[in-house]
């Protein structure tokens, strides 16, 4: 029964990408990773950050800081009763993204900035943040973005040199 319910659900899941999927946006989803960076290689990763999603709609932390350049390995530990996912994006691309979910629950995901994870279990996400300025991150399960499940990422720009300081210098 376990096995027939799985395969229905990803039946469903097939026919809601597939009819969502010939938008405008790369995969149908919208994230534009170059603004946001681009998925990370894991040998490449400088550290990780242990992220926990709870019944409670909130991930914890709910936001840090990051270097720009930094590969981050993203370890996400659903500590709940509900699936709930992972998705970096900006803002505006993540609203876009729950009114389509809201729309097909049932649509399932393969993206490299994103995870979804089964209650009680863990996945991760490997991310290489190549651009400064914010990067949001979120549950867009049905119900779960609206609940205040979303957080922020700080990614702070590179070392400034002495000549790019905004100082004026005498030679």
């Amino acid at each position: 029964m376990k096995t027939r319910n799985t395969l229905m659900t990803l039946t469903a899941a097939l026919f809601a990408v597939a009819a969502t999927a010939g938008g405008t946006h790369a995969g149908g989803h919208g994230h534009d990773e170059s603004a946001i960076g681009q998925p990370g290689q894991a040998a490449k990763v400088s550290r990780t950050v242990q992220v926990d999603m709870a019944d409670t709609m909130r991930f914890t932390p709910a936001d840090f800081t990051v270097k720009q350049g930094e590969t981050i390995r993203f370890v996400v530990k659903n500590s709940g009763q509900v699936k709930h996912e992972f998705v970096l994006g900006l803002e505006k691309e993540l609203k876009e993204h729950y009114a389509q979910m809201m729309k097909f629950p049932e649509m399932e995901h393969d993206d490299p900035n994103m995870v979804t994870v089964a209650p009680g279990k863990t996945g991760e996400v490997i991310w290489q943040f190549t651009k400064a300025g914010p990067v949001n991150f979120a549950c867009l399960h049905p119900g779960h973005y609206d609940a205040g499940m979303k957080g922020l990422i700080k990614v702070a720009g590179g070392k400034i040199s002495s000549k790019e300081d905004g100082h004026a210098h005498k030679h």
